[in-house]
């Protein structure tokens, strides 16, 4: 005898909705482009310290062919990897294929520096009174933190993330006294690469008592490629900034903001490296061997990361671009590579084989209160957003 119940048919309309809608949402997900999660990060091992600490590498790479390597000894940028308009990829930063060479070559090559990028005249400084002494490690001045400074520190990978965007979070702990410096701070650093090229940089710290903190990137750039035989004197470079602070013999600031209209440091309409690095007709080349000045940016201190340089090398068509929310740029052009090092791929650099872009506060600011503060108090933290950004121009583009 046939079922005569009767058959709900709106209810049973209602379950094959649900069950297509679920099954619609499974092949979504499924079938949603890579993109949405094309940025990778991946840790790996750099190498063994002396004393046994293993140093990590995170690697992030995105979907356009550009990657950066970072390993935790001084959170260092050991590498960034940018394709030219043929396709073609290079490492665009100088410095070592091997741990045991940072440790037992060290230099400037892509750290993060602290407590105080640059220079600090005397090594001292006074904060509510009280004068502190740091280490002098460039003549009578203190120079990037010190000899121990946080480009010789091993730190602590705290976060690791792939997706839209793939980060790598490092921080540091400097206690009181550290070469000097008043007060126990927790630093941290975090890159983050996305799919269009941009490595952002973004610095914090929190003091416990009072002090002076100032931290950026040291990355020596090559857009033909690091161990080029071209160096850089083919590449053109842009700064926006009306003003450079001359300096003295010691590389001090004099105080003086001079307009830098008529002079081989006018970058405002881009100029080749070329054009005016052997200028010895201009004191100020003489006295830093090339350019290793200050520039004052036109757009000051902002919130959010601004144009501060552009790097461009016309036959690859490489572009380097740097932002930053700090109201300087420190551009130096190699001055002092003189060929005794040896770098990645047996590469040995001389200079102008790699040009540094450290967007900061102005050199011994402590000592001249004109250029701002430096004070970095409890319920007061410190931070620095920067960005090393990396395109391709067009060749019609190229200059």
């Amino acid at each position: 005898m046939p079922d005569e119940r009767p058959v709900n048919v709106e209810a049973a309309d209602r379950e094959k909705v649900m069950v297509l809608t679920r099954l619609s949402i499974f092949a979504a997900v499924l079938l949603a482009p890579a993109a949405a999660d094309a940025a990778t990060a991946e840790r790996s091992r750099f190498g063994t310290m002396p004393d046994g600490t293993v140093i990590e590498a995170v690697t992030l790479t995105g979907e356009n062919g550009v990657s950066a390597r970072i390993i935790a000894l001084g959170a260092t940028l050991q590498s960034l990897n940018a394709p030219d308009r043929e396709g073609r990829v290079a490492d665009v930063t100088l410095g070592y294929d091997d741990l045991e060479s940072y440790v037992g070559k060290p230099n400037y090559w892509g750290q993060t520096i602290g407590r105080y990028a640059n220079r600090i005249a005397g090594g001292r400084f006074v904060l509510d009174g009280r004068t502190y002494q740091l280490q002098q490690n460039d003549g009578t001045n203190s120079l990037h933190g010190g000899a121990d400074g946080f480009d010789k520190r091993v730190w602590r990978i705290t976060n690791v993330a792939s997706g839209p965007r793939a980060s790598v979070t490092l921080a540091l702990t400097s206690p009181d006294g550290d070469q000097g410096y008043p007060g126990t701070l927790q630093a941290t650093v975090t890159y983050t690469l996305d799919d269009a090229g941009s490595l952002a940089i973004d610095y914090a710290a929190t003091s416990d008592r009072p002090t002076i903190v100032n931290l950026t990137n040291h990355a020596l750039f090559n857009m033909a490629g690091e161990g080029s035989p071209t160096s850089t004197l083919s590449q053109r470079l842009t700064i926006p900034a009306a003003r450079y602070l001359p300096v003295d013999e010691k590389l001090i600031p004099t105080g003086e903001l001079r307009p830098v209209a008529g002079t081989v440091f006018d970058f405002q309409q881009g100029r080749l490296l070329g054009d005016g690095l052997r200028d010895g007709r201009d004191p100020q080349i003489v006295v830093g061997h090339g350019w290793d000045h200050n520039w004052v940016l036109d757009k000051g201190t902002t919130a959010q990361p601004e144009l501060a340089a552009r790097l461009e090398d016309p036959a690859s068509g490489r572009v380097l671009e740097v932002l930053t929310t700090e109201p300087g740029l420190q551009f130096y052009s190699g001055n002092f590579l003189d060929g005794s090092l040896v770098g990645k791929q047996g590469h040995v650099y001389r200079m102008t084989d790699g040009l540094a872009f450290e967007p900061q506060k102005f050199p011994d600011t402590p000592n001249q209160p004109a250029f701002g503060s430096a004070r970095v108090e409890p319920g007061r933290p410190y931070r620095h957003s920067m960005i090393y950004r990396v395109s391709v121009a067009p060749a019609e583009a190229a200059r």
